[in-house]
């Protein structure tokens, strides 16, 4: 299959650009490197099957022949989009109407990365896909919040008139090599803080929960996706012509406290540095935690990797990049 993947050179979506690859599918991968790295497409860059279009999601898209469309392309960290809101809510909203409008020029199927940001701080635990959320409107996070919030009902909005096969996407925490050392979130600000020596800084006492998934786990849920979505054959166009909306939660349901994940980088990294506190910034969440069993009923989807041993990969890659934070983040480690 031919896939267009945009923001295809971010964290994550690079990892899902070499998988496909690696399947024997032709990818092409769309960024403007506002978040994403070349490094991070460079091993796989030269491959024939594999093509970039540098490229900003908020100008319409070029003509292509796709059959399916990832659309990953957003700033994701605190860091980013707290330092480029108007950005981020044009990208959620310009930038996903141009993909919809590309998917139902070509009839691709369609993926549409939304996150459990649209959640807000919620009300309800685990966060079941039927929850419509507790979030504030216009306050800091709101320029993600909302963005994913608006992407969501415009996607839904065309594939109601247009008849489109899409899977609305609902990310929860996810962690992997690629992470950049000054991403803003508590992966890699622990771990990156742990191998300098530095204090691990924790907002407020700690006992807000998240739910973190392994990035390879996420990946396998996107290309079950994929499966799905072009069930009928990809060489058919019957499955073009048969509508489809899923709206599925994807991630790890394993919840822990960020003073307990602190703690265990702290004790993995061999680190002689103090847990410190700050005070909890403003609408941070204090729970994550997917309900998965839309995602295992529908997809067949099982994450397998454990908290503690992509913990261990993810150390080994930061103490191999010798990454170290270029900026202090504009927010703190909260996704």
């Amino acid at each position: 299959m031919k896939i267009l993947v945009t923001g295809g050179a971010g964290f994550v979506g690079s990892h899902l650009c070499e998988s496909l690859l690696e399947s024997g599918h032709r990818v092409v991968c769309l960024d403007n490197f506002l978040t994403g790295n070349k490094a991070n497409i460079a091993p796989f860059q030269s491959q024939a099957h594999f093509e970039l279009i540098e490229h900003d999601i908020r100008e319409p898209l070029p003509d292509g022949d796709y059959d399916f469309i990832y659309h990953l392309a957003s700033p994701a960290s605190p860091a980013d989009y707290s330092a480029m809101p108007i950005e981020t809510l044009l990208i959620n909203s310009v930038g996903v109407r141009n993909v919809l409008d590309l998917a139902v020029a070509g009839k691709a199927g369609l993926f549409i990365a939304s996150t459990s940001e649209v959640y807000g701080d919620p009300m309800v635990t685990p966060q079941t896909e039927e929850y419509w959320g507790n979030v504030n409107p216009v306050g800091i996070r709101s320029c993600y919040d909302e963005g994913k919030r608006f992407g969501e009902a415009l996607t839904v909005a065309y594939q109601r008139r247009y008849g489109m096969r899409v899977v609305l996407g609902r990310i929860f925490n996810t962690f992997g090599p690629r992470m950049r050392a000054d991403d803003g979130r508590a992966v890699p600000n622990f771990i990156n803080q742990a191998l300098t020596g530095r204090p691990l800084t924790v907002y407020g006492d700690g006992a807000q929960t998240r739910s973190f998934c392994y990035v390879d786990d996420l990946i396998n849920a996107f290309k079950l996706v994929l499966h799905k979505v072009a069930e009928g054959g990809a060489n058919a166009s019957s499955w073009r012509d048969l509508p489809l909306l899923k709206i599925v939660n994807l991630g790890n349901s394993a919840e822990m406290p960020v003073l307990e994940l602190a703690e265990k980088i702290k004790e993995m990294c061999k680190s002689d540095s103090k847990i410190i506190f700050q005070p909890l910034p403003e609408d941070d969440p204090l729970q994550r935690r997917p309900q998965l069993d839309k995602a295992k009923d529908w997809l067949g989807y099982e994450p397998k990797v454990g908290l503690e041993e992509g913990l261990e990969k993810v150390i080994a890659w930061f103490a191999e990049q010798r990454q170290l934070p270029s900026r202090q983040a504009a927010n703190p480690p909260s996704a």
